[in-house]
Protein backbone atom coordinates (compact mmCIF):
# COMPACT_ATOMS: atom_id res chain seq x y z
CA UNK A 1 0.00 0.00 0.00
CA UNK A 2 2.80 2.12 1.01
CA UNK A 3 4.88 1.65 -2.57
CA UNK A 4 1.76 2.47 -4.28
CA UNK A 5 0.99 5.60 -3.41
CA UNK A 6 4.54 6.44 -3.84
CA UNK A 7 4.36 5.12 -7.61
CA UNK A 8 0.76 7.20 -7.73
CA UNK A 9 1.53 10.46 -6.47
CA UNK A 10 5.11 10.17 -9.03
CA UNK A 11 3.07 9.57 -11.93
CA UNK A 12 0.80 12.51 -11.44
CA UNK A 13 3.44 14.95 -10.19
CA UNK A 14 5.52 14.39 -13.57
CA UNK A 15 2.54 14.70 -15.54
CA UNK A 16 1.56 17.74 -14.04
CA UNK A 17 5.60 19.63 -13.63
CA UNK A 18 6.12 18.62 -17.10
CA UNK A 19 2.94 20.11 -19.10
CA UNK A 20 3.07 23.50 -17.01
CA UNK A 21 6.85 23.82 -17.34
CA UNK A 22 6.56 26.92 -19.45
CA UNK A 23 4.29 28.45 -16.93
CA UNK A 24 6.91 27.78 -14.38
CA UNK A 25 9.72 29.53 -16.39
CA UNK A 26 7.82 32.50 -16.56
CA UNK A 27 7.26 33.01 -12.91
CA UNK A 28 11.10 32.01 -12.67
CA UNK A 29 11.94 34.99 -14.82
CA UNK A 30 9.05 37.62 -12.93
CA UNK A 31 10.22 36.89 -9.61
CA UNK A 32 14.08 37.66 -10.89
CA UNK A 33 13.08 41.02 -12.02
CA UNK A 34 14.29 44.31 -10.99
CA UNK A 35 17.24 41.91 -9.20
CA UNK A 36 20.35 42.62 -10.63
CA UNK A 37 20.38 46.52 -9.04
CA UNK A 38 19.94 45.13 -5.75
CA UNK A 39 23.03 43.33 -4.06
CA UNK A 40 25.93 44.95 -5.19
CA UNK A 41 26.16 47.71 -7.72
CA UNK A 42 29.91 47.37 -8.56
CA UNK A 43 29.23 43.95 -10.10
CA UNK A 44 26.17 45.03 -11.79
CA UNK A 45 24.71 42.71 -14.66
CA UNK A 46 23.60 45.09 -17.25
CA UNK A 47 21.13 44.06 -19.88
CA UNK A 48 22.07 44.80 -23.54
CA UNK A 49 19.65 48.16 -23.83
CA UNK A 50 21.31 49.51 -20.77
CA UNK A 51 24.65 49.01 -22.27
CA UNK A 52 24.05 50.21 -25.31
CA UNK A 53 23.12 53.16 -23.77
CA UNK A 54 26.00 53.73 -20.98
CA UNK A 55 28.39 53.51 -24.39
CA UNK A 56 26.52 55.68 -26.22
CA UNK A 57 26.67 58.33 -23.03
CA UNK A 58 30.50 57.12 -22.61
CA UNK A 59 30.46 58.54 -18.90
CA UNK A 60 27.71 56.55 -17.56
CA UNK A 61 29.25 53.84 -14.73
CA UNK A 62 27.92 50.79 -13.32
CA UNK A 63 26.51 51.77 -10.62
CA UNK A 64 24.50 54.51 -12.30
CA UNK A 65 22.53 51.64 -14.55
CA UNK A 66 19.01 51.74 -14.54
CA UNK A 67 16.60 48.74 -14.89
CA UNK A 68 14.31 48.02 -17.31
CA UNK A 69 10.79 48.23 -16.48
CA UNK A 70 8.92 45.31 -15.34
CA UNK A 71 6.88 43.21 -17.68
CA UNK A 72 3.52 41.13 -17.04
CA UNK A 73 3.79 37.56 -17.92
CA UNK A 74 2.33 37.17 -21.59
CA UNK A 75 4.99 40.07 -22.40
CA UNK A 76 7.85 37.97 -20.90
CA UNK A 77 6.86 34.45 -22.24
CA UNK A 78 6.78 36.57 -26.40
CA UNK A 79 10.11 37.78 -25.57
CA UNK A 80 11.37 34.36 -24.52
CA UNK A 81 9.98 33.46 -27.88
CA UNK A 82 10.95 36.03 -30.05
CA UNK A 83 14.49 36.50 -28.17
CA UNK A 84 15.44 32.34 -27.33
CA UNK A 85 12.62 30.59 -29.70
CA UNK A 86 9.74 28.56 -28.78
CA UNK A 87 11.82 25.82 -27.02
CA UNK A 88 13.22 28.37 -24.32
CA UNK A 89 10.29 28.05 -22.81
CA UNK A 90 11.06 24.24 -21.95
CA UNK A 91 14.52 25.22 -20.89
CA UNK A 92 15.05 23.38 -17.37
CA UNK A 93 12.14 20.73 -18.46
CA UNK A 94 14.93 17.85 -17.73
CA UNK A 95 15.18 19.28 -14.42
CA UNK A 96 11.38 19.32 -13.53
CA UNK A 97 11.16 15.80 -14.53
CA UNK A 98 13.81 14.54 -11.84
CA UNK A 99 12.90 17.43 -9.55
CA UNK A 100 9.49 15.53 -9.51
CA UNK A 101 10.35 12.19 -9.52
CA UNK A 102 12.54 13.29 -6.43
CA UNK A 103 10.72 15.40 -4.08
CA UNK A 104 6.81 14.97 -5.15
CA UNK A 105 7.14 11.74 -5.33
CA UNK A 106 8.33 11.57 -1.64
CA UNK A 107 6.10 13.72 -0.60
CA UNK A 108 3.20 12.46 -2.27
CA UNK A 109 3.77 8.79 -1.30
CA UNK A 110 4.58 9.83 2.38
CA UNK A 111 1.76 11.82 2.67
CA UNK A 112 -0.14 9.06 1.50
CA UNK A 113 1.43 6.75 4.58
CA UNK A 114 0.82 9.55 7.16
CA UNK A 115 -2.80 10.31 6.20
CA UNK A 116 -3.56 5.80 6.50
CA UNK A 117 -1.98 5.38 9.47
CA UNK A 118 -3.12 8.60 11.27
CA UNK A 119 -6.87 8.15 9.77
CA UNK A 120 -9.66 6.76 12.32
CA UNK A 121 -10.66 3.25 11.64
CA UNK A 122 -13.80 3.53 12.45
CA UNK A 123 -14.95 6.63 11.51
CA UNK A 124 -12.57 7.10 8.29
CA UNK A 125 -11.86 10.83 9.41
CA UNK A 126 -8.56 12.68 9.41
CA UNK A 127 -8.58 16.06 11.49
CA UNK A 128 -7.55 18.90 9.00
CA UNK A 129 -4.82 19.32 11.68
CA UNK A 130 -3.22 15.78 10.97
CA UNK A 131 -3.68 16.59 7.32
CA UNK A 132 -1.95 19.80 7.77
CA UNK A 133 1.06 18.13 9.63
CA UNK A 134 1.10 15.12 7.51
CA UNK A 135 1.75 17.55 4.85
CA UNK A 136 4.60 19.66 6.86
CA UNK A 137 6.38 15.98 7.36
CA UNK A 138 6.44 15.05 3.53
CA UNK A 139 6.90 18.01 2.32
CA UNK A 140 10.07 18.72 4.46
CA UNK A 141 11.57 15.00 3.73
CA UNK A 142 10.51 15.45 -0.34
CA UNK A 143 12.66 19.32 -0.46
CA UNK A 144 15.49 17.52 1.16
CA UNK A 145 15.90 15.02 -1.14
CA UNK A 146 14.56 16.74 -4.16
CA UNK A 147 17.23 19.82 -3.65
CA UNK A 148 19.88 19.16 -6.64
CA UNK A 149 17.27 19.21 -8.73
CA UNK A 150 15.42 21.98 -7.77
CA UNK A 151 18.63 24.23 -7.80
CA UNK A 152 19.80 23.27 -11.36
CA UNK A 153 15.71 23.52 -12.34
CA UNK A 154 16.12 27.40 -11.71
CA UNK A 155 19.26 28.03 -13.03
CA UNK A 156 18.32 26.50 -15.89
CA UNK A 157 15.16 28.23 -16.15
CA UNK A 158 16.75 31.78 -15.28
CA UNK A 159 20.09 31.36 -18.08
CA UNK A 160 18.41 32.87 -20.83
CA UNK A 161 17.50 36.26 -18.97
CA UNK A 162 21.45 37.05 -18.80
CA UNK A 163 23.95 38.31 -20.89
CA UNK A 164 24.83 35.83 -23.35
CA UNK A 165 28.85 35.83 -22.03
CA UNK A 166 27.46 34.95 -18.52
CA UNK A 167 25.10 32.28 -19.17
CA UNK A 168 26.05 28.87 -17.82
CA UNK A 169 24.61 26.74 -20.45
CA UNK A 170 24.26 23.83 -18.89
CA UNK A 171 23.10 21.05 -21.25
CA UNK A 172 20.70 19.18 -19.44
CA UNK A 173 20.28 18.42 -15.23
CA UNK A 174 22.93 15.59 -15.56
CA UNK A 175 25.62 18.79 -16.84
CA UNK A 176 24.18 21.11 -14.60
CA UNK A 177 24.94 18.94 -11.33
CA UNK A 178 28.07 18.23 -12.53
CA UNK A 179 29.17 21.45 -13.27
CA UNK A 180 28.00 22.51 -10.16
CA UNK A 181 29.49 20.38 -8.37
CA UNK A 182 32.59 20.72 -10.01
CA UNK A 183 33.00 24.58 -10.03
CA UNK A 184 31.33 25.42 -6.79
CA UNK A 185 31.34 22.53 -4.49
CA UNK A 186 28.78 19.82 -3.50
CA UNK A 187 27.68 21.75 -1.35
CA UNK A 188 26.49 24.00 -4.16
CA UNK A 189 23.65 21.00 -4.32
CA UNK A 190 22.26 22.02 -1.41
CA UNK A 191 21.94 25.78 -1.50
CA UNK A 192 18.97 27.33 -0.41
CA UNK A 193 18.17 23.93 1.28
CA UNK A 194 16.53 25.91 4.12
CA UNK A 195 14.01 27.92 2.18
CA UNK A 196 13.32 25.00 0.00
CA UNK A 197 12.17 22.71 2.72
CA UNK A 198 9.93 25.59 4.49
CA UNK A 199 8.36 25.91 0.97
CA UNK A 200 8.34 22.28 0.62
CA UNK A 201 6.30 22.02 4.17
CA UNK A 202 3.84 25.07 2.88
CA UNK A 203 2.91 23.65 -0.24
CA UNK A 204 2.44 20.32 0.31
CA UNK A 205 0.76 21.18 3.71
CA UNK A 206 -1.43 24.12 2.09
CA UNK A 207 -1.84 22.03 -0.80
CA UNK A 208 -2.75 18.03 -0.14
CA UNK A 209 -4.65 19.20 3.08
CA UNK A 210 -7.01 22.08 1.14
CA UNK A 211 -7.79 19.47 -1.32
CA UNK A 212 -8.84 16.49 0.74
CA UNK A 213 -10.66 19.09 3.32
CA UNK A 214 -12.42 20.53 -0.03
CA UNK A 215 -13.06 17.12 -1.95
CA UNK A 216 -14.49 15.42 1.60
CA UNK A 217 -16.54 18.93 2.17
CA UNK A 218 -18.19 18.66 -1.23
CA UNK A 219 -18.80 14.77 -1.05
CA UNK A 220 -20.25 15.33 2.43
CA UNK A 221 -23.02 18.07 1.86
CA UNK A 222 -23.42 16.35 -1.77
CA UNK A 223 -23.25 19.24 -3.75
CA UNK A 224 -21.39 17.06 -6.30
CA UNK A 225 -20.42 13.62 -6.57
CA UNK A 226 -16.96 12.17 -5.92
CA UNK A 227 -15.94 12.52 -9.83
CA UNK A 228 -14.36 15.10 -12.62
CA UNK A 229 -16.05 18.33 -11.39
CA UNK A 230 -15.52 17.45 -7.68
CA UNK A 231 -11.68 16.78 -8.31
CA UNK A 232 -11.12 20.32 -10.69
CA UNK A 233 -12.92 21.99 -7.84
CA UNK A 234 -10.77 20.74 -4.98
CA UNK A 235 -7.66 21.22 -7.28
CA UNK A 236 -8.06 25.27 -7.69
CA UNK A 237 -8.89 25.62 -4.24
CA UNK A 238 -5.59 24.05 -2.87
CA UNK A 239 -3.55 25.49 -6.22
CA UNK A 240 -5.16 29.18 -4.57
CA UNK A 241 -4.30 28.42 -1.30
CA UNK A 242 -0.92 27.14 -2.08
CA UNK A 243 0.13 29.88 -3.92
CA UNK A 244 -0.44 32.39 -1.53
CA UNK A 245 1.05 30.72 1.44
CA UNK A 246 4.14 29.72 -0.58
CA UNK A 247 5.11 32.93 -2.81
CA UNK A 248 7.44 35.18 -0.75
CA UNK A 249 9.34 32.47 0.14
CA UNK A 250 9.48 30.84 -3.41
CA UNK A 251 10.58 34.49 -4.58
CA UNK A 252 13.67 34.30 -1.54
CA UNK A 253 14.29 30.36 -3.00
CA UNK A 254 14.47 31.46 -6.15
CA UNK A 255 17.02 34.35 -5.83
CA UNK A 256 18.98 32.48 -3.80
CA UNK A 257 19.62 29.56 -6.11
CA UNK A 258 20.39 31.41 -8.76
CA UNK A 259 23.40 33.84 -7.34
CA UNK A 260 26.06 33.71 -9.30
CA UNK A 261 29.19 34.51 -7.03
CA UNK A 262 32.55 35.37 -8.33
CA UNK A 263 35.65 33.58 -7.50
CA UNK A 264 36.70 36.06 -4.34
CA UNK A 265 34.17 37.72 -4.21
CA UNK A 266 31.16 38.39 -1.21
CA UNK A 267 27.97 36.50 -2.10
CA UNK A 268 24.91 38.85 -3.21
CA UNK A 269 22.71 37.27 -0.34
CA UNK A 270 24.40 35.95 2.74
CA UNK A 271 21.70 34.03 3.84
CA UNK A 272 17.73 33.63 3.18
CA UNK A 273 17.10 36.68 5.58
CA UNK A 274 19.55 38.94 4.00
CA UNK A 275 18.13 38.09 0.50
CA UNK A 276 14.65 39.07 2.10
CA UNK A 277 15.76 42.22 4.01
CA UNK A 278 17.72 43.56 1.00
CA UNK A 279 14.51 42.60 -1.41
CA UNK A 280 11.98 44.98 0.72
CA UNK A 281 14.09 47.81 1.09
CA UNK A 282 15.46 48.04 -2.80
CA UNK A 283 11.73 46.86 -4.30
CA UNK A 284 8.77 47.44 -1.20
CA UNK A 285 7.33 44.67 0.63
CA UNK A 286 4.71 43.66 -2.32
CA UNK A 287 8.33 42.19 -4.37
CA UNK A 288 7.76 39.38 -2.16
CA UNK A 289 4.83 38.34 -4.66
CA UNK A 290 6.60 39.05 -7.65
CA UNK A 291 5.49 36.26 -10.26
CA UNK A 292 1.80 35.95 -7.77
CA UNK A 293 -0.15 35.76 -11.85
CA UNK A 294 2.34 33.27 -13.27
CA UNK A 295 2.63 31.42 -9.77
CA UNK A 296 -1.49 31.32 -9.50
CA UNK A 297 -1.64 31.04 -13.57
CA UNK A 298 0.85 27.35 -12.93
CA UNK A 299 -0.66 26.43 -9.69
CA UNK A 300 -3.96 26.34 -10.71
CA UNK A 301 -3.63 23.86 -13.98
CA UNK A 302 -0.76 22.35 -11.69
CA UNK A 303 -2.84 21.03 -9.16
CA UNK A 304 -6.01 20.05 -11.05
CA UNK A 305 -3.41 17.82 -13.55
CA UNK A 306 -1.99 16.65 -10.58
CA UNK A 307 -4.95 15.44 -8.62
CA UNK A 308 -6.85 14.32 -11.63
CA UNK A 309 -4.15 12.60 -13.02
CA UNK A 310 -3.52 10.95 -9.49
CA UNK A 311 -7.46 9.88 -9.21
CA UNK A 312 -7.50 8.20 -12.75
CA UNK A 313 -4.13 6.59 -11.68
CA UNK A 314 -5.81 5.29 -8.80
CA UNK A 315 -8.59 3.85 -10.24
CA UNK A 316 -6.11 2.11 -13.06
CA UNK A 317 -3.94 0.73 -9.95
CA UNK A 318 -6.78 -0.09 -7.36
CA UNK A 319 -6.74 -3.64 -8.23
CA UNK A 320 -2.60 -3.79 -7.83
Amino acid sequence: MGLKGFVEGGIASIVAGASTHPLDLIKVRMQLQGESHLPNPSVQVLRPAVAVNSAAVGNVSISQAVSQPRVGPVSIGVRIVQSEGVAALFSGVSATILRQTLYSTTRMGLYDILKNKWTDNETGNLPLTSKILAGLIAGGVGAAVGNPADVAMVRMQADGRLPIDQRRNYKSVIDALGQMTKQEGIGSLWRGSALTVNRAMIVTASQLATYDQVKEMIIEKRVMADGIGTHVTASFAAGFVAAVASNPIDVIKTRVMNMKVAPGAEPPYSDALDCALKTVRAEGPMALYKGFIPTISRQGPFTVVLFVTLEQVRKLLKDF
